[in-house]
């Protein structure tokens, strides 16, 4: 019997892996703004053409790249963002799996023109449908500009189930958003095809002016702070609710992603005040160490896995009735004397004293870490917390 196993051909290989990263042309724009982003840039322009299908190109003023790097960018797991298995156990940027531009390039015509900080000139990069590399001095100012042009002109297969070009702009503009809602400390812009019309242009500011900026059709006195040292944002009042959850807007350490457990911490959080069926407008980021979530589930890096999965809703839960001015009750306490898995930066440290008899012991003269500033719970001072590792201070993190 004739062998029927056989190794695919490169070319095949990664049209086959870049499926994974690139379904459409908003899956194109997210991988992009994500590297502009773990650039350092403060300005991000993304302009598109069909909705995507013919031109999209995005345009920062990060660091840039050097000649080597440019080029090596565009090989599969070519990344600066990961050296060592270690790293993979606190991931801190967007992007970590180095498969961006390799998947893009390997379904479409790609051009990169950079400049690194500092560089006398520039470098401009061509790679179409996986092929070598065209490389030539360029004059480009510093940063990077990433163009992309006929996505799947070379996957029939794929780009026949691509829709219109006002729907494929619609899934564009939701990736837009849910960079820039996270983002208020960069400035973006979006242009569709030449029409000024279709143009959104927010300045960096903060989160209430960006969600000003990205949602006009709101007022100020729709939204309310949601502040705690694991999560922060702004969240709506139970009049401004939807069938769907198209407006909540969650994000784990800025990163975007899609989690049930927290959007139904998110309605617990509203109660009954919320009708039943509806979903509010929610823009919500969950501060915890990066050791203790985990992004490399998929390719597409919106779906994690928390230690302490019940710890993540408690504290969206507590978090969001505190901002509706809600009473917080007895999952408050629950949440604040459970065993710290997540530890978020500088958490507030008391002994809780009085509670061995209802605890059996377990808290006993134990540190433990208050979420939501809540002293009133426990008595005592505030502990020697140098061995614990611990600082007093409470800062939440800021949306920047």
């Amino acid at each position: 019997m004739a062998d029927r196993i056989r190794i695919l051909e490169a070319s095949l290989a990664a049209k086959i892996a870049a499926g994974e990263v690139v379904d459409r042309p908003a899956s194109v724009v997210k991988e992009l703004i994500e590297n502009s982003i773990d650039a350092g840039a403060k300005s991000i322009a993304v302009f598109i053409v069909e909705g995507g299908k013919r031109m999209i190109r995005v345009v920062d003023d990060g660091v840039g790249m050097s000649r080597s790097d440019a080029q090596a960018a565009f090989q599969r797991h070519a990344t600066s963002k990961v050296s060592c298995e270690e790293d993979l156990e606190r991931i801190e940027t967007l992007g970590f799996r180095g498969e961006a531009l390799a998947s893009i390039s390997a379904v479409s015509r790609v051009r990169l023109r950079t400049k690194e900080c500092g560089a006398l000139t520039g470098v401009s990069v061509i790679v179409e449908g996986g092929g070598e590399a065209r490389l030539d001095d360029d004059g480009v100012p510093e940063g990077a500009s990433v163009e992309v042009k006929d996505i799947f002109y070379n996957l029939p297969a794929r780009l026949k189930f691509l829709r219109s070009a006002d729907s494929e702009y619609g899934r564009v503009l939701d990736v837009f958003k849910k960079a820039a809602l996270i983002n208020p400390g960069i400035s973006f812009s979006l242009m569709h095809g030449s029409s000024s019309s279709r143009g959104i242009y927010v300045v960096s500011g903060t989160l209430a002016e960006r969600v000003a900026g990205l949602f006009p059709e709101y007022k100020a006195t729709d939204f309310t702070e949601a502040r705690s040292p694991v999560v922060n944002g702004l969240i709506a009042s139970h009049e401004v609710s939807f069938s769907t959850t198209k407006c909540l807007y969650v994000y784990v350490n800025k990163r975007p992603v899609k989690d049930r457990s927290i959007n139904s911490a998110i309605l617990d959080g509203y109660g009954t005040i919320l009708d039943r069926g509806r979903y509010p407008f929610a823009v919500l980021n969950i501060t915890i160490a990066p050791e203790d979530v985990d992004v490399n589930i998929h390719p597409a890096k919106t779906e994690v896995r928390f230690k302490s999965q019940r710890y993540v809703y408690d504290a969206v839960k507590a978090a969001v009735r505190r901002a509706l001015g809600m009473e917080v009750g007895a999952v408050s306490q629950a949440w604040q004397t459970r065993p710290v898995d997540l530890r978020p930066v500088n958490p507030v440290v008391y002994y809780s004293e009085g509670k061995a008899d209802q605890q059996k012991n377990f808290y006993a003269n134990e540190p433990v870490a208050v979420y939501g500033a809540e002293p009133r719970l426990f008595q005592g001072d505030v502990a020697d917390t140098a061995d614990a590792g611990f600082s007093t201070d409470v800062k939440t993190p800021e949306l920047a």
